[in-house]
């Protein structure tokens, strides 16, 4: 038995880390650092690290742990509280990138660029990809701008939400159709069918839990992580083997279900430090470690500015017009769109799981991390300019999901403190 693994480890989480740390100084999403770490460690440019069964296999535990984060992250009664303009922004958000994604890979996807089987499917898993939303710069600049609890920041965080949703569940329809000799109509009995079991596993699992609550009331909290985690790694694994949909789906779904429960909130705090140390570095660096870096031949260069181009412009146009639809003015079309554009961690685990499943050719993944960049820099200077002229603070409203978003970093300034004052009570 060797032990390098464990360096390799070590060097991950440092330079994981430290580049984070410099990305987030510069406004950028710290996965953007990590992806880069993972990217000079890796065989494109420094060959510290080679891509391993093991790195391979805790990055998969990686995804599955960010998606039922992400699950908990998403309360089902707010979004069920969105109303309208959510709905529709986050849906014309979800389909002008689709199209217009899916038409920019049938551009492309052509030749030696194109990987065996159905080629169509290839083009829409595009689409696929610049269909999700990363709030969190726009959520930054907007409380820079004093326009988080706004009707635009309103709109924003609702169709947010909705987006990842629309997003997980196009990724649904298109991996399930992935495999050879695909019956469609079977694929959407499928996805039906695991749909209706997690509504009634999640029924079971939130009545049981309400139980044991009832039960053991604060005592043994412990626990609840563990019988979530638990639900989670089985609901992943189902969703794989019994029904064909994708594991992050499985583990998503979980999410939402412990979400429903009466420790949902405790429980995932509890996942926070365990992706934060270990599994969300390695999930990234591992993205990093395995791009091939393209010649930037013509072809290519041409496709990663048409990428970024078609990246932004489609959330810009379809956002924009499906809150124009809802009756905002000009100007706050742009701007909500604007707040949309941004990609993150979910565009990513989309197009790793295309390449997973070679439904993506590895030659394109490299664009992709150009775009998830550029529109870190971008968004905030769009936003920025969009609001240009306003006064801060202006068109105030309530928003209880900005005051979630809010109160979530207000929690972790408390602990912080409880933390640094126990140390110093301890000290005296």
């Amino acid at each position: 038995m060797t032990y390098g693994y464990l360096a390799d480890l070590a060097l991950i989480l440092l330079a994981t880390k430290a580049l984070s740390m410099l990305t987030g100084k510069l406004q950028m999403p710290q996965v953007v650092g990590a992806l880069v770490a993972g990217l000079v460690m890796g065989p494109a440019v420094l060959n510290i690290i080679q891509p391993s069964d093991f790195l391979s296999q805790v990055a998969e535990l990686g995804v599955i742990v960010i998606m039922f984060s992400a699950g908990m992250g998403t309360d089902l009664n707010e979004l069920k509280q969105t109303g309208k303009a959510g709905f529709v922004i986050a849906m014309a958000g979800v389909l002008v990138p689709l199209a217009m994604g899916t038409g920019l890979m049938f551009i492309f996807n052509t030749g030696e660029l194109a990987m065996p089987g159905n080629k169509f499917l290839q083009d829409l898993f595009l689409g696929v990809v610049l269909t999700a939303t990363s709030v969190s710069i726009t959520v930054e600049t907007l409380k820079e701008l004093g326009k988080l609890s706004t009707k635009v920041g309103n709109a924003i965080l609702a169709a947010a939400l909705i987006d990842d949703v629309l997003g997980l569940v196009c990724l649904t329809v298109v991996t399930s159709m992935a495999g050879a000799d695909v019956n469609i109509v079977l694929v959407l009995v499928k996805i039906l069918l695991f749909f209706l079991f997690a509504g009634v596993l999640g029924v079971v699992v939130s009545k049981a839990l309400n139980w044991y609550e009832t039960k053991v009331r604060n005592r043994d909290l412990r626990r609840y992580p563990i019988l979530a985690f638990v639900l989670c790694l089985f609901m992943a694994w189902a969703a794989e083997e019994w029904f064909g949909v994708a594991d992050i789906i499985g583990a998503f779904a979980a999410g939402l279900i412990v979400a429903t429960t009466p420790k949902g909130a405790y429980t995932a705090s509890k996942f926070t430090p365990l992706a934060y140390l270990l599994l969300t570095p390695v999930f990234f660096a591992n993205l990093g470690i395995g791009v091939e870096l393209p010649k930037m031949d013509a072809m290519i260069l041409l496709f990663t500015i048409a990428l970024v181009v078609v990246g932004i412009g489609s959330k810009l146009i379809g956002c924009g017009l499906g809150a124009k639809l809802c009756g905002f003015k000009g100007r706050q079309c742009v701007q909500v769109g604007c707040g949309m554009a941004c990609r993150g961690e979910v565009a990513l685990i989309v197009a790793n799981k295309g390449m997973a499943m070679n439904i993506v050719n590895p030659i394109f993944f490299g664009p992709i991390i150009i775009l998830v960049v550029c529109c870190a820099v971008f968004t905030p200077i769009m936003l920025k300019v969009a609001f240009k002229g306003e006064n801060a603070y202006e068109g105030m409203e309530e928003s209880k999901l900005a005051e979630n978003f809010q109160l979530s970093e207000q929690v972790d300034e408390v602990t912080a403190r409880l933390i640094e004052g126990e140390k110093r009570r301890q000290g005296k």
